[in-house]
């Protein structure tokens, strides 16, 4: 390890052999707020020769002594032209200015067939989509509109989780600023914890990984926050029928530093908390609401050296108080459920000399959940009841980077990670009266590392090819778990509009996630690898084809397979109750494949923009002890999803969003009989039934599809310029033909006697209206 690193920094301080070149190096960033520009080009037209930002605004490029035209551009802004008589390494800052027209703006960006991109699978979002998008109760939300994109699927009605290509939950990785977050839902998983206000860029990758993403199976889904403006102080913000935020940036002194606060809160509660005190005559309270805060500042110190504090903290809390009078004593119930994040990330940037850039990050997450339920008595002759069950992952780690671009047709990405785990897989306290109990799993702790290089290889003007290693391990309880994962990736331009792309990439994972799989309460379970349970693993081949049709419209076509590995699904019947028992004795092992095609037609430019896509899959288990042994679809399997998104821009003062989604119903497990369970009292001749439990008999596992599901939403935004400030008025329909989508299925019988099934639907027609400032 030593030595490739070694071997790094040695190359980053000499020329490129062989050849008499220079080096055009610095940051890209915005001219009005001075945040670094992710993504954005600097390209020499004469020679055909480009090159990309990193995610934290720097670039460089190498070329031969000359004059050279550099073009500077990015999404959204006017590009800029630089004319430089290039005979030495020159450090060149670019700040680039919004574009005053909205021809230029493109809304959701794929990658691009051109000099830069061997990146397949891959979909960026700009922020000014998911904020003008209609959604459930006005309420944006990041992680509805990727759910939009092909081969992302959703899970239940209004749910902002997200399945990709066949995955599960837990084989999503969600970076905030490069941290891990483990749970992205808040409200029971009807709407996410990415306050919209301080996100400044987010891109979700499906397959054809680099090497420097790992930890997962499925996707990774990699977004930052804001830096903040270091030109002057702004803010904005938003009144919902749910819930207010509120967000504020600004620079700090000189101009070397910039802050920026968010948060996020609903008052459901505080509602609901005066009438439901009326109707009880003050002896229930209930309530439910959460919040998000997130916060970052960062400094130059030089212009080679910047550091950033990042931080997220956010909260779901549930609770009820009953008070009533019981037999000889009055009685207070309480009943709590909570569940949160908070992710702090201490990053150093340095520009270590024109050709090698560094990045390294402190970082800690942390995870919690716990429910309790509580009886106190007003009467010392009885005793009190406490019960208590709670759950998280504590991380910390430490990881760094380098990009080194030694000359144009190489750019290399190295580094290395290392994370400290704390599991708590689930500790349940009882206490009655004097007598305090704890049982349940105890906490594990574990370590892991990894070290990854990858080469971004143009061979020449057609093939371009990004090759890398990532080598893995995993240590718990005195047991090593290691892997190497080869990633592979390859683009060829049929000509200038078209290009075909493929890839290979081998992913492990060391953490599960014991799910029971039903919409409810989060007691999903983060667990790590055993000597019993080895990592999840997976491979995925890829192979796509796009084509530029003009200027605005792109269409795209990938087709992907994938085969997992040591796959963990609880055993029938068990569950996360009953703690007292170890989690490893719960679970079964099985195997999964998926694959399947997307499309997406999308129109980047002019008023009316959007995309349509459709995703053709298949998603397949099989377990040994399950369905006896016999291949079942998975639960979240979808033979047909189409997204159909519209955005048209009237004039400058009015927009309005329209949202049509399709999928083929979820498959679950209906019970094909069901038999009474009765025992025999001693001296009558009979059997007696013992109610209310049942036996039933489920035939196939994931035997039946639910119906199909579809809705459409529709919005418009009323946007006005006031002398301070700019508001904006947002009129929005979630479900506009109000279609009764299933949300879940149960049996019950009717007035006749017989046992039927029903279909229980959670959202109608449900109109919304906010209110948004900026300034």
């Amino acid at each position: 390890m030593r030595t490739i690193f070694a071997l790094i920094f040695v190359l980053g301080t000499i020329q490129y052999a062989g050849q008499k070149t220079y080096t055009i190096s610095g940051i890209i960033s915005d001219a009005k707020s001075g945040e670094s520009l992710i993504g954005a080009t600097a390209y020499e037209k004469d020679q055909l020769i480009g090159t990309s930002a990193n995610v934290y605004g720097f670039y460089s490029i190498s070329l031969p002594a000359d004059t050279v035209n550099l073009i500077f551009s990015f999404i959204g802004y006017e590009p800029q032209k630089k004319r430089i008589d290039l005979n030495g390494d020159i450090r060149l800052d670019i700040a680039l200015a919004s574009s005053s027209t909205t021809l230029s703006e493109v809304v959701v960006t794929g990658q691009k067939e051109d000099f830069e991109e061997v990146q397949m699978s891959s979909e960026k979002l700009d922020m000014k989509l998911v904020k003008s998008l209609p959604v459930l109760l006005g309420e944006r939300d990041l992680l509805k509109t990727i759910q939009l994109l092909p081969g992302v699927q959703s899970g239940s009605e209004g749910t902002s989780g997200i399945y990709v290509r066949g995955g599960g939950p837990d084989q999503n990785l969600f970076l905030l600023d490069g941290v891990p977050l483990y749970n992205v839902s808040h409200l029971f998983g009807f709407f996410s914890v990415f306050n919209p206000d301080g996100i400044g860029s987010a891109e979700i990758i499906k397959g054809g990984f680099p090497a420097r993403h790992g930890g997962r199976l499925s996707s990774v889904v990699d977004i930052r926050m804001k830096e903040g403006s270091k030109e002057g102080f702004h803010g904005e913000g938003g009144i919902g029928l749910v819930g207010s935020r509120l967000t504020l940036e600004g620079p700090i002194g000189k101009g070397n530093t910039s802050y920026l606060i968010s948060g996020r809160r609903t008052y459901i509660d505080i509602l609901a908390r005066p009438l439901i005190a009326a109707s009880s005559d003050g002896d229930e309270t209930a309530g439910y609401f959460f919040y998000d805060l997130n916060g970052k500042a960062n400094h130059t110190i030089d212009d080679n050296n910047r550091v950033y504090l990042s931080a997220y903290f956010g909260n779901d809390k549930a609770y009820s108080r009953f008070k009533y009078d019981g037999l000889g004593a009055n009685e207070t119930e309480k009943i709590r459920l909570a569940w949160g994040n908070a992710i702090v990330a201490a990053r150093w940037n340095r520009i270590i000399n024109p050709k090698l850039f560094a990045n390294t990050t402190l970082t800690m997450s942390n995870y919690r959940f716990v429910t309790s339920y509580e009886l106190e008595y007003d009467d010392d002759d009885f005793e009190d009841e406490y019960f208590e069950y709670r759950s998280g992952i504590n991380d910390v780690g430490l990881k760094v980077d380098f990009d080194y671009l030694p000359e144009p047709n190489h750019a290399i990405k190295a580094g290395f990670g290392y994370t400290y785990h704390t599991f708590n897989p689930g500790v349940t306290r009882v206490e009655f009266g004097s007598e305090d109990d704890r049982f349940g799993a105890s906490k594990v702790f574990a370590n892991e590392s990894y070290l990854y290089f990858e080469d971004d290889w143009k061979i020449n003007d057609q093939l371009k090819m990004n090759a890398g290693l990532r080598a893995s391990g995993f240590l718990v309880d005195s047991k090593v778990r290691g892997a190497i994962e080869p990633r592979l990736a390859f683009r060829y331009l049929l000509d200038d509009k078209q290009s075909i792309k493929a890839s290979y990439s081998h992913m492990v994972q060391y953490l599960h996630l014991l799910t029971s799989g039903s919409i409810g309460l989060p007691v999903d379970l983060w667990v790590p690898v055993t000597g019993r349970i080895d990592p999840q693993r997976s491979d995925q081949l890829a192979l796509g084809w796009s084509r530029k049709i003009n200027e605005s419209y792109e269409l795209s076509v990938e087709s992907y397979y994938k085969w997992m590995r040591n796959l963990i699904e609880y055993k029938e019947g068990a569950g996360f109750q009953g703690t007292g028992e170890d989690w490893q004795s719960k679970v079964e092992s099985g195997r999964g494949w998926a694959y399947g095609g997307e499309i997406l037609l999308r129109k980047d430019m002019g008023d009316f923009t959007g995309w349509l896509g459709y995703t053709l899959s298949w998603s397949n288990r099989q377990f040994d002890n399950l369905n006896f042994g016999r291949t079942f679809p998975y639960k979240f399997d979808r033979r047909h999803d189409i997204s159909l998104t519209l955005n048209y821009d009237i004039n400058d003062n009015v927009d309005i969003g329209v949202v049509w989604v399709y999928g083929t119903g979820n498959a679950l497990s209906l019970a094909t009989a069901q038999y009474q369970n009765t025992f025999e009292i001693p001296g009558i001749d009979t059997q007696v039934p013992f109610y209310p439990q049942s036996l039933e008999f489920i035939e196939e596992r994931n035997g039946y599809r639910m119906a199909a599901y579809h809705r459409m939403d529709i919005g418009i935004n009323f946007h006005k310029q006031k002398e301070k400030y700019k508001r904006t008025w947002s009129l929005g329909l979630y479900n506009a033909y109000s279609r009764k989508n299933p949300f879940y299925l149960f049996f019950d019988t009717d007035f006749t006697g017989q046992r039927k099934l029903y279909q229980q639907s959670l959202f109608p027609i449900i109109p919304s209206i906010s209110y948004h400032f900026k300034f």
